[in-house]
């Protein structure tokens, strides 16, 4: 039985039929709501669907106008050929594609904006609610049965999920800069735990069904974008699930997190997959690693800088996600097949690029290079050091800094890294905080417009020394994988060898610059002056992290650990990186 506490809206206006809140009941008698947009020739058309939970009725400029100024600023192709009235975070405008012989599908998920039930986000159950969405969906008259996924973040990562259960009617997916990988991608980053599910969560508030009046209206319908109702806070609280109390009482790759994990074998569906240089912490290595493991046969990686919003919208985002899927979902010969698997925008200083394709992941022509540390001089070569020594730092305010000097010759980095470090700590454990960074011939860093973060460094990695054992199966020289099953304590004063998985990156190395690898334990922070107006468009402290920041262990006194790096001999630390040959 369908629910009347909202009731559907249907009208023509800006030249596409619209229907507001759609009801789609659940197996177990939820009722979700969507918005359908569908061209004004009345027939089937292939279908582009969402299902998240960031309120479907809310303005991307009113709700996040900071991130829109900056963006149409830079851009402001994204407001041409459209009325932006329909713009929605992280969505595609249907003003783009509905012309083009598209319906566009936006509904919200279990417990947020206008679908009714208990919200219980980044689950199994929202999976299932997407596949039962799917199969509506290509069930309805507007829709000719083939269904394709296009979003960015939580609309992306959702989007793995549910491919590996194998909708019937799913032809195609375009996950935009989403975790693969829920463990090691979003709550915890080496073993140790990101928070930033801590500032996100109460973000989320004002789009929970419930929060009614309260809530921002739906400049099209006048409409709260948080449904018909208006909960007390004691409701709202009981109406969703505690996802944060979860994370924190299941610090391991357990059972818990079994259900979300992507069965990649069963992941056949066309991939456009679109990752972000920028994207350390959140949007960059979930879309990588879903490139590589999935067993489509038909598979494509894209890889750009910016903020993760900004490349969704443009022309260049926005054709390639056209032609993507006029090929698989309308059946259109326009060459998509010829393109080469890797499309890359490779990364120079002052946020420039330079696009290229390629044939494979990674690169074919990488030259897999050792940087030998020395503690001696502080250095980072290609030689090996025959020497041992060691350097040490408190790891609560201090790190240790290894330079490569002035580049002798423009250098291109451009692929996934690995450190192999030598360490021992003064207490049972030690967090090693691992961070790439770009200087100036003038010492002066060089930073990056990130997904999330004005002031981003060359590449990031972390590891807690006690998740140090790896599955020997799935670790490759370039990509250390981590079992995180179990703790295993050190000894104190004892040497360990530990590999540190460092996101993929790309930067092309001016003759003159340096590369500098700081190993610490705690966030990077970014030294030079900030951005001001950083702050008015990524809603969170840009010092070089953005919200990606972590704790350490709760049990331990942190105020006098001393971690040491032993370097050259028997203990012969390095960082591998990507050496592009030019060649």
């Amino acid at each position: 039985m369908i629910s009347k506490s909202s009731e559907v809206k249907m009208e023509i206006r800006d030249n596409m039929r619209i229907s507001w809140n759609v009801p789609i009941e659940m197996r177990d008698g939820i009722i979700l709501r969507a918005d359908v947009f569908t061209p004004l020739k009345e027939g089937s058309y292939p279908t582009i669907l969402s299902y998240g939970p960031y309120a479907k009725g809310q303005l991307f400029q009113e709700a996040y106008a900071g991130q829109w100024n900056v963006m149409v600023r830079d851009f402001p192709e994204i407001m041409k050929n459209t009325t932006n009235k329909y713009q929605n975070w992280e969505l595609t405008d249907p003003e783009r594609w509905v012309p083009d012989g598209y319906t566009v599908v936006r509904i919200d998920s279990r417990g947020a904006g206008c679908s009714e039930g208990k919200q219980y986000l980044w689950s199994k159950i929202e999976i299932e609610d997407y596949y039962e969405c799917i199969e509506w969906a290509a069930e309805q008259q507007w829709s000719d049965g083939n269904i394709g996924l296009l979003g960015i973040s939580y609309y992306a990562a959702n989007q793995w999920q549910v491919a590996a259960m194998q909708p019937p009617h799913l032809k195609a997916i375009i996950p935009w800069e989403g975790t693969s990988d829920i463990y090691r991608e979003f709550y915890y980053h080496g073993g140790i735990r990101c928070t930033f599910l801590d500032s996100w969560l109460p973000k989320q508030l004002p789009m929970q069904y419930g929060y009614g009046e309260r809530a921002r209206k739906n400049p099209n319908t006048g409409e709260s974008v948080a449904g018909p109702v208006t909960l007390s806070e004691e409701e709202l609280s009981a109406n969703r699930h505690d996802l944060l109390g979860d994370i924190k009482s299941n610090p391991f790759d357990d059972e818990y997190y079994r259900d979300m994990k992507v069965d990649w074998s069963k992941v056949t569906v066309p991939i456009l997959s679109s990752a972000n240089w920028g994207g350390q912490g959140l949007h960059l290595r979930g879309n990588i690693e879903g490139f590589l493991q999935a067993a489509s046969e038909h598979k494509w990686l894209e890889v750009h800088g910016l903020e993760h919003w900004t490349h969704f919208y443009t022309n260049y985002g926005v054709s390639l996600q056209k032609r993507f899927f006029d090929y698989f979902l309308k059946g259109e010969d326009n060459g998509w097949d010829k393109e080469p698997p890797v499309l890359l925008q490779i990364r120079h200083i002052d946020n420039q690029f330079k696009e290229r394709k390629e044939k494979s992941w990674p690169l074919p022509n990488t030259q897999w290079t050792k940087y030998y540390l020395d503690s001696e001089s502080n250095t980072i070569s290609t030689n090996a050091v025959q020497r041992e020594g060691q350097v040490s730092y408190l790891s609560k305010n201090e790190n240790v800094s290894f330079t490569t000097g002035p580049m002798i010759e423009e250098t291109e980095i451009t692929g996934p890294l690995a450190a192999k470090l030598f360490i021992s700590s003064t207490i049972d454990d030690a967090d090693l905080f691992v961070t790439l960074r770009l200087y100036s011939p003038d010492n002066e860093e060089i930073i990056f417009r990130g997904a999330m973060d004005a002031h981003a460094p060359v590449a990031q990695g972390w590891l807690r020394a006690s998740h140090r054992k790896l599955d020997e199966e799935k670790t490759l020289p370039y990509r250390p994988y981590h079992l995180h099953l179990e703790e295993e304590p050190l000894i104190p004063g004892e040497v360990y060898e530990v590999d540190v998985e460092i996101w993929p990156t790309s930067i092309v190395v001016p003759k003159g610059y340096s590369l500098k690898l700081t190993i610490g334990g705690k966030d990077y922070e970014y030294e030079g002056k900030i951005d001001e107006e950083s702050r008015n468009y990524h809603r969170y402290p840009s010092k070089g992290c953005g919200p990606f920041l972590h704790v350490p262990k709760g049990d331990i006194d942190r105020s006098n650990e001393q971690v040491t790096i032993f370097t050259g001999g028997k203990y012969s630390s390095y960082i591998l990186l990507p050496v592009i040959s030019k060649n």
